[in-house]
């Protein structure tokens, strides 16, 4: 979603992309991404980098249960590659580095709402990771060089490069495809929710921006009131998608769970406000299957589920157990990591 929005909004995009997603797509892309090219970010030199304004940084090994596959190359991806990118574009001449950070490093908290200022508590190498960039990345930080972070909450929405391995999304193919959404837990934990173009709408925003006001700071990315229990994100769900029978299960043992605050980024970034909620994005997805005619078969493809797809690039020898492609390419990558 990032690249065309940045695109429509008139940027001139490249992108680098490992391309491990791009065996499939859910539906053909009616706009453009830019320019993209298939290189590993641990790959990326200094020139090519070299006259570009900004950086946008989502190039990780992406959610938990992917991180937890292979802790020792998630941290040299996501923590070293990260910090060896910012400083390549910081000795590129790059003025600013827009990192995608994420609220997963809350992890488990009592609080109220949690805001920046809050303890953090992460409960995954892919957290831990998070925090271990923003605190590396910040050392960097010059009158040449302005880093922002942006901790991004659980994403939604439609995208020809979908993703069903987050909770609407998920939700909303499976009340699709079975007309069920049979919950394996309570769903008492929080998860707050933001949709993938509202995302975009904060990269641009903080591009944007004044660098005295998003000079090394970190913003949560959402909207206060779009914290939902998980149990509520599967009743609306259910709401949407007709004839759809949903039932909960026992306690899970996954005790992740926080409310997050957005106060800050709507005070440094006025012109930023969320234009989805999931009722919003459930009907998306619900229009979005209906025009496609959304198979079990393409609903369950590997290619839509980070976890499987590497999992599947690594037992067929595709990728190595570096998770470097043992055939490499420069070919347009096709779509965003």
């Amino acid at each position: 979603m990032t690249g065309p929005a940045l695109v429509r909004a008139g940027h001139d995009v490249h992108g680098f992309d490992a391309g491990f997603y791009a065996e499939a797509a859910l539906y053909p892309p009616t706009d453009r991404p830019g320019r993209m090219v298939r290189r590993d970010i641990r790959r990326i030199a200094v020139e090519d980098l070299a006259g570009f304004d900004a950086v946008v940084h989502m190039a990780e090994l992406s959610n938990d249960p992917l991180g937890q596959l292979a802790p020792a190359i998630t941290f040299e991806i996501n923590h070293i590659g990260s910090v060896r990118l910012a400083r390549l574009a910081r000795d590129a001449g790059v003025r600013r580095f827009v990192y995608m950070s994420s609220c997963s490093v809350y992890g488990v908290s009592d609080a109220e709402f949690v805001d920046e200022r809050s303890p953090v508590n992460p409960q995954t190498a892919y957290a831990e990771c998070k925090l271990l960039v923003e605190r590396d990345v910040s050392a960097l930080a010059d009158k040449t060089f302005c880093p922002t972070y942006l901790r991004n909450t659980t994403a939604y929405g439609a995208s020809p490069r979908m993703r069903f391995d987050i909770v609407l999304n998920n939700l909303a193919g499976s009340a699709w495809t079975t007309r069920e959404i049979k919950m394996t837990s309570d769903g008492t934990p929080w998860r707050p929710l933001v949709h993938g173009l509202d995302i975009a709408q904060a990269i641009l925003a903080v591009l944007d921006a004044p660098l005295d006001a998003v000079f090394n700071e970190v913003f949560n990315v959402g909207d206060t009131r779009q914290n939902y229990l998980v149990r509520e994100i599967a009743e609306i769900v259910a709401a949407v998608f007709p004839d759809c029978a949903l039932s909960f299960g026992p306690p899970s043992r996954d005790n992740r769970s926080y409310r997050v605050s957005f106060a800050k980024i709507r005070e440094h970034l006025p012109g930023f406000q969320c234009q989805w909620d999931a009722h919003r994005g459930a009907r998306e997805l619900l229009e979005l299957f209906q025009r496609i005619q959304l198979s079990p078969e393409l609903f369950r493809h590997r290619a839509f589920t980070r976890l499987r797809q590497v999992e599947h690039l690594l037992t067929s020898g595709q990728i190595d157990p570096q998770f470097f492609w043992r055939i490499e390419s420069n070919n347009a990558a096709g779509g965003e990591t």
